[in-house]
């Protein structure tokens, strides 16, 4: 037999055999695999939280949605504009234009203590206030149960990600706010965006109730084209009567998840990453055990001929295969239990919660396995350098 066809012969041979007495270490081989597997579990399941938060503010943003905030804001909650100022960025070149008028929504941001569902303890909710057009310019809006609030009373319509989470928010439910009772007439869907987290009523309503006068916060539109972003920018930013910021839709809820994104991304992977010295110490001792236990089995096998590298490789992937065991268990564990669970956080640049659910995606199932191959080839290295290291003729005097 040639050279490289003996060599493949040898591999397949040893791991074969190692395969074959794994039974006999089933309790070492068993705990060094469910250790892997609760690695990934944690490590899927905690990016599966940045990664359903990031894709409920990302799915909200269009590429021809444009926000107008006043200059130097990061967030509605800091921003404002006057009566006049949201007229003249609604009659701006680029805005889109129907038979109903400018596809503008000048809009209020509130935020309300309510509680939560599961716990009982408040929580920061938003409260906007908006116009006819935001329902034009928000396409993706629709009502799922009920009907739109009434402009001019104290109506309001909820995200059905709020009306899980936060107590009180059912359809036909009143709400005491400020000095006013507000009814529950409609609840609304976003394709499980960030608009499923807030509450919506009449704008003119909602300053008349705060005392905001003839004031807004923000000022969304939706745009001819996604090309008309530029214009429009350069429209609004260089009229002297203004002083404002604009940015596209999706950049602006991209920035939005940041702070969160990688606050729980940096944090599970520390604790992924702790988690994963203790598994790599179960699978040094597992293969330790397995070197040592077929210590008599390799001198011979090395005394008719076996070359060391197959030895090595032997045991790599024998270990490299338990941790791919683990892994798959510990990504399809995440699966059934992460994927789709809801909840809700704080986005910490507005300072309110946002209702969404978990994403256990392919990439994190694919990252979670790879993650369980690195602590297996890492636990298999050095047992498998040692199982080459084996002296022939002390090995075989055991015998």
């Amino acid at each position: 037999m040639s050279g490289p066809l003996h060599w493949l012969s040898q591999l397949a041979s040893l791991t074969k055999f190692s395969l074959l007495t794994l039974p006999q270490r089933k309790g070492a081989a068993a705990a060094a695999a469910f250790g892997i597997a609760g690695v990934v579990a944690v490590l899927v399941g905690t990016l599966s939280i940045a990664k359903g938060f990031r894709h409920a503010l990302v799915v909200s943003g269009q590429p021809d949605v444009a926000l107008v905030l006043r200059s130097g804001a990061d967030s509605e909650m800091v921003s404002f504009f006057s009566g006049q100022s949201v007229r003249l960025v609604a009659d701006a070149p680029g805005v889109a234009r129907s038979p109903a008028g400018p596809a503008a929504s000048s809009e209020l941001f509130v935020v309300l203590n309510l509680p939560m569902r599961a716990s009982g303890t408040d929580a920061n909710v938003p409260l906007r206030g908006v116009q006819e057009a935001a329902f034009r310019v928000r396409d993706n809006v629709r009502l799922v149960a009920g009907r739109r609030f009434e402009p001019g009373r104290n109506e309001v319509i909820v995200g059905r990600g709020a009306a899980r989470q936060f107590a009180g928010l059912d359809l036909g439910a009143r709400l005491r706010l400020g000095r006013s009772t507000w009814t529950v007439v409609g609840l609304f869907a976003a394709d499980g965006g960030v608009a499923e987290s807030e509450i919506w009523t009449d704008a003119p309503v909602l300053q008349g109730a705060y005392h905001r006068g003839n004031s807004y916060q923000s000022v969304l539109v939706r745009l001819t084209s996604p090309e008309a972003f530029a214009p429009l920018r350069d429209a609004l930013m260089k009229d002297p009567r203004l002083n404002v910021k604009v940015v596209r839709q999706t950049d602006y809820y991209w920035e939005q998840s940041r702070v969160v994104y990688n606050l729980i991304t940096g944090l599970g992977s520390i604790i992924a990453s702790l988690m994963a010295i203790g598994a790599v110490f179960g699978a040094l001792n597992t293969m330790y055990s397995s070197v040592a236990a077929r210590t008599r089995e390799i001198a011979t096998l090395r005394a008719l001929g076996f070359h060391s590298s197959p030895v090595v490789l032997s045991v790599l992937l024998e270990s490299l295969l338990l941790a791919l065991a683990g892994g798959t268990l510990g990504a399809a564990l995440a699966y059934l239990v992460f994927d789709g669970y809801r909840a809700a956080t704080m986005n910490w640049q507005s300072f309110s919660q946002v209702a969404f659910a978990f994403a256990v995606t392919p990439d994190l199932l694919l990252k979670g396995i790879l993650y369980a191959a690195a602590i297996g080839l890492l636990g298999g290295l050095f047992p498998a350098l040692r199982a080459a290291r084996l002296s022939v003729i002390a090995a075989l005097r055991e015998l």
